[in-house]
């Protein structure tokens, strides 16, 4: 973090986070998880967006996996984790963004979907994808389910 953030953030406060849902999606069978690619930088995410007026926030997130990589399945209703991240913007911003996480188990994928032509999809173990992903928060909840799947 630069200085003059720092400086800036203990003078003005910090701004408290938006929040974004996600879907982490995995193959009942063979553990697997689903990433995406961004749509701007290609890295490897979990499908996510922002909550949705008249979802709940795990149906926003089934919602997402959808529209980004055309996953059906049943979501969980509880989070299986949070994390923080900084959400980079063209204007040369960036905020500060509260990821929670659901699981998604998989039923089926579409060859159809909204942004079929606009992002990658693969699967991946669970310890692979936490080496594809950048952000810490998401390494660590994909670690943590491998390791669960072991047990």
């Amino acid at each position: 973090m630069s200085l003059l953030r720092r400086v800036l953030e203990m003078l003005l406060g910090r701004r408290p986070a938006m929040m974004q849902v996600g879907a982490l999606c995995r193959d009942p069978r063979t553990g697997e998880v689903l990433l995406v690619t961004s749509r701007d930088t290609g890295r490897w995410v979990i499908p996510k967006g922002w909550p949705m007026e008249g979802r709940t926030l795990p149906g926003a997130a089934a919602q997402e996996a959808w529209e980004e990589a055309g996953v059906r399945g049943r979501i969980r209703p509880a989070e299986i984790g949070r994390f923080h991240y900084d959400k980079n913007h063209d204007q040369g911003y960036s905020v500060p963004i509260e990821m929670r996480v659901f699981l998604l188990t998989v039923d089926g994928l579409a060859d159809d979907f909204p942004e079929r032509g606009q992002r990658k999809r693969r699967w991946f173990a669970p310890e692979r994808a936490a080496a594809m992903v950048a952000e810490p928060g998401l390494k660590a909840i994909l670690t943590g389910l491998d390791r669960d799947a072991a047990s």
